[in-house]
């Protein structure tokens, strides 16, 4: 059982009653959160990345089926999850940011850094220095909707000076020519509503800084595993499917292969 799964049943325990987002009457696994006739948790493989993920969640993100955090611990083993909490933050998210096997990178945009804070939009030279000093790159995503994501980032002061890793924007010529691949600038994510164009799901952020990182063959395996999980999520509440019917196939050879 990975950290958002155990996050999940923690902060399902608090309920007092059931949270009912769209498609609440589906029958769901408890696990991957689709109807039990689309589940996916067969088909789980986690990958090899030396990368770490800390996902920083709004309070009600984690009980929604469409988040796509738990992706990202599907796929990469040294991932953390918590809740964000403004007055009290949780002490072991606190201790792990200042873990000595660890160096943290916010990944966020560039345009909301503070004063004073590093920002980098390729792979900052230091993290090779990470890896010889034994330290961990641990890469800090906020899991909620933009609007959640900009005050948790104002209202958290540990996160006020941590070095920002932007995802840079492609031009409009590369735009246009990765419009259909895996892995472009433009979300593939159907199940939710951006609330302006150019925004991406968490797990479609995480495999782009896997990508930023040099770390292609973990950055695909994400990518492809997100195009699995949002092809069966239309299907699982009977939506009209955007997604790629063709992405099981590529999954499966995939992991024949990886």
């Amino acid at each position: 059982m990975h950290a958002v799964q155990k996050l999940y049943l923690y902060r399902k325990s608090l309920s007092t009653t059931e949270f009912k987002a769209r498609g609440w009457k589906v029958k769901r696994c408890d696990v991957c959160r689709l109807d039990k006739e689309f589940c996916i948790c067969n088909l789980v493989k986690q990958g090899d990345s030396e990368y770490a993920f800390l996902l920083l969640m709004y309070d009600n993100e984690v009980l929604k089926p469409s988040n796509t955090g738990r992706l990202i611990a599907d796929v990469v083993k040294d991932t953390y999850a918590f809740l964000w909490r403004r007055t009290e933050p949780n002490p072991e998210l606190l201790a792990l940011l200042n873990n000595d096997k660890y160096q943290p990178y916010l990944v966020f945009p560039k345009d909301y850094a503070n004063e004073g804070q590093d920002v980098y939009e390729c792979k900052p030279e230091q993290v090779t220095t990470d890896f010889s000093n034994n330290k961990k790159p641990l890469f800090i995503l906020i899991d909620a909707t933009w609007r959640q994501a900009k005050k948790i980032f104002r209202k958290s002061p540990y996160l006020s000076q941590l070095p920002i890793i932007s995802i840079p924007q492609p031009s409009q010529e590369e735009q246009q020519e990765n419009n259909k691949i895996p892995g472009n600038f433009d979300s593939r994510y159907q199940v939710r509503k951006a609330a302006k164009a150019g925004e991406l799901a968490t797990a479609e952020v995480a495999a782009k800084v896997l990508a930023l990182m040099g770390d292609d063959k973990n950055a695909l395996h994400l990518d492809l595993w997100f195009d699995v999980f949002t092809y069966q999520y239309q299907r699982s509440v009977k939506q009209r499917s955007l997604a790629d019917p063709e992405s099981l196939n590529r999954y499966h050879e995939f992991i024949k292969i990886a």
